[in-house]
C-alpha cells in the first residue's frame, strides 16, 4: 500500500476513485492509502465488503497518524472474507491455531522419547561442530518427517531392551 498522497504528485487517481469511476479531489480520504495499479483491487474487496461510504466514515473517525493500520486491517479482512464468505480471516486463524496445537503435541511427543531414551542410556547422536555441521548439512534430509525421527528412536529403544 502506498503511503504516498498520489493527488499531490498529479498521478492519476487512485486507486478508489478508479474503481469507483470518479474523479480523485484533492484531499480524498482514499488516495494516501491505495494508488493506481493495486489500490483499486484492494479497494474493491473493501468496497465489496464494507461499501465505500462505510470505509470513508470510518477512515474520517480516526485519526490520521492510526489511518494506515486501519486501511491495511480493512484490505485484510475484506480480502479474507471475499475469499472465504463464511468465516473470512477467522478461518485463518482457526487454521494457525490448528498447526500450532498439532505442532505443541509433536513437540511434547519427541521431548518425551527423548527423555525416555536419556533415561534408558541409549547414546544419543553426537554433537557436531559448526564445520561440521555445515560439512554435513549437504547430506542431511530436510525433509524427514518428524514421525520417522520417533520410530527410529522407537526402535533403538526396543533392541535396547
Amino acid at each position: 500500500m502506498e503511503t504516498k498522497n498520489m493527488r499531490s504528485g498529479g498521478g492519476g487517481p487512485c486507486g478508489a476513485c478508479k474503481f469507483l469511476r470518479r474523479k480523485c479531489v484533492k484531499g480524498c480520504i482514499f488516495a494516501p492509502y491505495f494508488d493506481s495499479e493495486q489500490g483499486m483491487a484492494h479497494f474493491a474487496a473493501v468496497h465489496k465488503v464494507f461499501g465505500a461510504s462505510n470505509a470513508s466514515k470510518l477512515l474520517l473517525t480516526i485519526p490520521p497518524n492510526k489511518r494506515l493500520e486501519t486501511v491495511v486491517t480493512l484490505c485484510y479482512e475484506a480480502l479474507a472474507r471475499v475469499r472465504d464468505p463464511v468465516y473470512g480471516c477467522v478461518g485463518h486463524i482457526f487454521t494457525l491455531q490448528q498447526q500450532a496445537v498439532t505442532l505443541q503435541a509433536e513437540l511434547a511427543y519427541v521431548q518425551a522419547r527423548i527423555s525416555t531414551l536419556q533415561q534408558h542410556h541409549l547414546p544419543m547422536p553426537p554433537t557436531q561442530t559448526p564445520s561440521q555441521a555445515e560439512a554435513s548439512s549437504v547430506c542431511i534430509n530436510p525433509s524427514i518427517d518428524i514421525t520417522d525421527l520417533c520410530n527410529v528412536l522407537d526402535q533403538q529403544l526396543d533392541d535396547s531392551m
